[in-house]
Parts: structure tokens; C-alpha cells; sequence
């Protein structure tokens, strides 16, 4: 039997199997499970030369593996929304702007624009991507000392832009007390 003919009877005798398994771990949130399925299927799909005789616990192992990776990134998903502070998700409630108001956490954004794109790409990998300094170093591709003073250097900068908007900001509304 060929590696491809083993795939293919792996897939159809186990694919409900493996779907249950993830969607008991994910509370039937369905988009997430057949994402994770997906990726199950698909790294059985490039790995189908190691596949064993029985496959299911094999898959079940794979499984676990992108269950984590995905419950990290919800887990990622939810605290950047805590942080953002605005989000409906994160209050479970519809947050209602006024008429002249920029949409909830568009600051940030605007600040980070206002860097540099490597020290964007720093910023984003420590904060929204929770790296470590030496994850961080493996990324950039340089040490861990480099990547700990790039990343101290970009919130240095990014401190000062902050303060930069916040001295506009308080400029502009003094400027309304006056007029």
C-alpha cells in the first residue's frame, strides 16, 4: 500500500474520531475545531510517510499538539483584547462610541505607525505574541543581549510617542477651553 493510499484510509477511518476528540477539548466552538482538525489532517498529510499501522493514536498526539497551539492563541486573542480594553468581546457587551470618537484602540495603532517598522515588528512579537527575549532572538535571528536592547529600544520610542500624543492631545483640548 502506498503512503498515499495509507493516508487516505487513515483519513476516512478516523476523521469523526479525531473530530469528536478535538471538539470535546474546544466546547464545540466549530470554526475552531475543524481549524484544528484541518491542521491535524494536514500534518498526517506531510508526515504520511511516518504514519503507523494504527494510526489513531498518532493523530490523537498530532491533535494534542495543535489543540495547544490553538488554545495559546485564544488565550493570546482574549488578553490583547483586555489590554485594548474596548472590545466588545472583552466586556461581552456592545460598546457604543460617540458620534466623534475613533474606534476603540485606534491610538494604538496609530501610534505604532508612527515607528519604525522593525521596531513595530519587535513590539508586536514581545506584546501581541507573547515571546520571551531569547524566542524573540531565534525570530530576529540575532542574540538574546541584541534582542533585549532592540526590544528596550523600541519601547523607549514608543514611550515617547505616546507622550508625544498625549502633550497633542491635552494642547488640542485646552485649545477648546479657550476658544
Amino acid at each position: 500500500m502506498s503512503t498515499d493510499d495509507a493516508f487516505a484510509d487513515a483519513y476516512r477511518a478516523h476523521y469523526w474520531a479525531v473530530s469528536r476528540f478535538v471538539a470535546r477539548r474546544l466546547d464545540g466552538q466549530a470554526h475552531d475545531v475543524e481549524e484544528v482538525v484541518a491542521e491535524v489532517f494536514s500534518i498526517a498529510w506531510r508526515r504520511r510517510a511516518e504514519l503507523p499501522e494504527a494510526p489513531l493514536p498518532w493523530l490523537y498526539g498530532v491533535a494534542r499538539n495543535c489543540l495547544a497551539n490553538t488554545v495559546r492563541g485564544l488565550g493570546r486573542y482574549r488578553r490583547l483584547l483586555r489590554r485594548l480594553g474596548n472590545h466588545e468581546a472583552a466586556h461581552q457587551r456592545q460598546t457604543v462610541e460617540s458620534p466623534d470618537a475613533d474606534r476603540p484602540g485606534a491610538w494604538v495603532h496609530e501610534v505604532l505607525a508612527r515607528l519604525s517598522p522593525a521596531d513595530q515588528e519587535v513590539l508586536r512579537l514581545a506584546t501581541w505574541e507573547e515571546l520571551t527575549v531569547e524566542e524573540l532572538a531565534e525570530v530576529l535571528g540575532c542574540g538574546p543581549g541584541a534582542a533585549a536592547m532592540r526590544l528596550h529600544r523600541a519601547r523607549r520610542r514608543l514611550r515617547t510617542e505616546i507622550d508625544r500624543m498625549r502633550m497633542t492631545v491635552s494642547v488640542r483640548a485646552g485649545d477648546d477651553r479657550h476658544a
